[in-house]
């Protein structure tokens, strides 16, 4: 009998094993990952709405990839046990579905109706976005501000990592993708001092995104700087910004919503990020719903 390979945990979607997921709604371009297999079932529609896992961005990424949206609620509210780990205190699960409202159904939460002229809105990293991305974000009223991202923390989600592959990875190297085998080297090598740093640095993040937020409902940003690259783009090349600006959320554990935004660069599509404190998850989808009735042609 042969050993199932594992996956590749790729924000493109690219499989060595299975192949790369295709886009169905923009043919040619990567449909995002890692629950780029969810989003492609909406699309097709093959599916109403859809579960993922998110652990720097994998149901936001694809969303925004493909038009739809995705929401990575508050760490803790979607169950995932059964779901094997890839970094248990940034790991969560939540739903897909083609608008903010099937996502809500999904999730049954009892959503509150807003208006966004009736709520005190923070904007960050509009200005990291390409033009008309940028553009689509802006068309949300909100007041800018300097919120932080989370490159220092990855030391913590290395050593998390690691530490689920650590026993397992040394008598399984071979089933693991060629793609993935240095990634999991690099994080059971990291050293001690290097997951200090990033302790400590994940504090002080939380402190920061706490002090940036105060005063204000909700924080808006770009779910991602850019448009739904090609299929074959080098995954080990866009990674990092691919999850920029997604993985601060996993790091903090926030909930953070995609919602589709209309086109941008190339007529793909703009995904909007909406993202509340623990806790805020009704507030969220609320917002993400009146931002999709503004934002429609």
């Amino acid at each position: 009998m042969s050993a199932r390979p594992t996956c590749t945990n790729s924000p493109t979607a690219q499989n060595l094993h299975y192949g790369t997921v295709p886009n169905p709604a923009f043919p040619g371009r990567t449909a995002g990952g890692s629950s780029g297999g969810s989003a492609a079932a909406i699309v097709l529609d093959a599916a109403d709405g859809a579960l993922g896992t998110d652990t720097g961005g994998s149901i936001r990424i694809p969303a925004a990839c493909c038009g739809i949206a995705g929401f990575k609620p508050t760490y803790g509210l979607v169950p995932i046990d059964g779901v094997f780990p890839l970094a248990p205190t940034f790991d969560h699960a939540g739903p897909l579905a083609r608008d903010v409202a099937g996502c809500v159904e999904l999730l049954g939460l009892d959503v509150p109706s807003v208006s966004l002229a009736d709520l005190s809105l923070a904007v960050a990293w509009a200005d990291r976005a390409e033009p008309l991305v940028r553009e689509r974000v802006l068309a949300v009223p909100a007041r800018p501000v300097d919120f932080p991202t989370a490159e220092h923390a990855a030391p913590v989600f290395m050593r998390e990592v690691g530490d689920v592959h650590r026993e397992l990875y040394p008598e399984n190297a071979e089933l693991y993708g060629e793609n993935i085998r240095p990634k999991i080297e690099r994080c059971i090598a990291l050293g001690d001092a290097e997951y200090e740093a990033g302790r400590r640095a994940r504090t002080e993040l939380a402190e920061r995104a706490a002090d940036v937020l105060e005063g204000f409902d909700l924080l808006v940003t770009p779910t991602m700087g850019f448009v739904a690259p090609p299929a074959d783009v080098v995954e080990q090349e866009i990674r990092g910004a691919f999850t920029l600006f997604t993985f601060p959320f996993n790091a903090l554990g926030w909930p953070a919503l995609a919602v589709p935004a209309g086109p941008a660069e190339n007529g793909l599509p703009a995904s909007i990020q909406v993202v509340g404190r623990p806790g805020d998850d009704a507030l969220v989808l609320a917002t993400g719903l009146a931002i999709e009735a503004a934002l429609k042609p």
